[in-house]
């Protein structure tokens, strides 16, 4: 059968006419079912978009009951499945009862096929329609902030918390593992507040020499030191009204701290060199990737500085940690740089694909941009291998969900049996399933009582 074509279900007790069924839609790849228990393992298994269905079905044939109990399964299990009931010429009333239920439509026996044609082809066009426009409602919606390309919840619960204090004055703290995306947050913090009409200044503390930073955070006065020709203004005070952005702020200097630490508790500087106090109003918003409270108690970072820093703490997520998101970032990042590199749409091969999704990321958002990159300019072929990637080659298979159920199921029983110490009758209440149950499960693990 071929896997472009589309799945329709068929759900209908008469071998005859399935038969018929099956040979008026042979463009479709047709899925039989002639009770209620099949139809549902046959959605559960194959997620058919459209589905047409006979009320009477058994034990009721003559009867609607278990058709419209099929029916409210099918939905309950799969909601945006497209059902076109089957009816009887006199079956008026089952039929509205039908859609009431949530049928998508309904068609009366003998059915013509080429209407009843035409109605699957809308179901299935409309069925298309849907997924499309929750997909692309599900990229706004789930990504709240611009230049965050997340499905995963820890994610879109930073970028919450992100648009809840966006407005406020509060100090932020970004902390994160390096190339996490602090500094597209920090952006989008600025955007979101009241203050975006004003500059966002940024600085590395890791990125200038000791000597060169105070006068880089503070100005300096013309002759303050030799080469000061003129009056300079520092990083904060040129981000007046707006937000200054200390990145790496774990690097920052002992001497520096105490600075810092003052501007914080006055809203004023003195330039080097300068005598005069000049009140700055801005919002500072910081970011480091090291443990500042193991900095502290090493010596290195002041405690006093640290719970001024740390008003609001917004913690990042690696993205190894970040469901999906690997491959999915993969994928933007791709299109991106074919676009930018004039290649035609390229894909991942299924190794590739396995590589993203079981590598660490070590360098995070930033290791995978430029992974990507490389291999778009690259790859010999249209495909981006998992050699074209770099990655490892030992990182395992493809995800089988059996497999993951089976072991999830494993260390669930072994954790809870030894809680239980070994009484079956407590273990089953822990579990919420019956002693029987738990008996199966304990002997399809081969784990014996005690």
């Amino acid at each position: 059968m071929s896997e472009d074509k589309q799945k329709l279900l068929i759900v209908e007790d008469d071998p005859g006419l399935q038969k018929q069924l099956r040979w008026s839609f042979d463009a479709y790849e047709v899925l039989v079912a002639g009770d209620r228990e099949s139809a549902l393992a046959l959605i559960r298994r194959h997620e058919p978009a459209v589905v047409t269905m006979d009320l009477g079905l058994p034990p009721d044939p003559d009867g609607a009951s278990e058709g419209f109990a099929t029916l409210e399964q099918i939905l309950a299990l799969a909601p945006d499945t497209k059902v076109i009931v089957l009816t009887g010429q006199h079956d008026h009333t089952n039929a509205v009862k039908a859609i009431s239920m949530g049928a998508y439509d309904f068609n009366q026996k003998p059915f013509d096929p080429e209407m009843l044609g035409l109605i699957i082809k809308r179901a299935f066009y409309l069925h298309a329609l849907q997924q499309d426009n929750r997909r692309m409602h599900q990229s706004t919606v789930e990504s709240p902030l611009s230049g965050i390309i997340s499905r995963d919840p820890g994610m879109a619960k930073v970028c919450r918390n992100v648009e809840k204090v966006a407005p406020s004055n509060a100090t932020v703290m970004m902390l994160g593992e390096s190339g996490t995306g602090k500094e597209v947050l920090v952006k989008a913090l600025h955007q979101l507040s009241t203050r975006h009409e004003k500059r966002l200044m940024a600085i590395n503390c890791a990125a200038i020499p000791e000597h060169l930073l105070e006068s880089e955070l503070f100005g300096y006065e013309k002759g303050a030191f030799t080469g000061a020709a003129k009056q300079t203004l520092g990083k904060i005070e040129c981000a007046d009204g707006g937000t200054f952005f200390l990145d790496e702020v774990g690097d920052l200097p002992m001497p520096l701290q105490a600075k810092l630490l003052r501007f914080l508790q006055e809203r004023v500087i003195e330039r080097v060199g300068g005598r005069t106090e000049i009140p700055v109003d801005v919002r500072i918003v910081c970011a480091t990737h090291q443990k500042l409270k193991d900095l502290i108690e090493t010596g290195r970072f002041r405690e006093d500085l640290y719970y001024r820093l740390s008003e609001i703490v917004v913690m990042i997520p690696p993205l190894r940690d970040r469901m999906g998101d690997p491959t999915m970032l993969a994928h933007h990042f791709k299109n991106k740089f074919c676009e930018q590199n004039g290649r035609p749409s390229m894909t991942f091969s299924t190794d590739a694909l396995v590589a993203i999704a079981n590598y660490d990321w070590p360098g995070n958002v930033r290791e995978m941009e430029n992974c990507v990159k490389r291999a778009v300019i690259m790859a010999d072929a249209s495909q981006i291998s998992g050699e074209d990637l770099g990655l490892p080659s030992d990182l395992g298979a493809p995800i089988n969900l059996r497999q993951v159920r089976e072991e999830a199921e494993y260390k669930a029983l072994v954790k809870v049996l030894a809680s239980a110490e070994g009484n079956i009758v407590k273990a089953a209440e822990l579990l919420g399933v019956s002693r029987p149950t738990l008996y199966d499960l304990m002997n399809r693990h081969g784990l014996k009582q005690g």
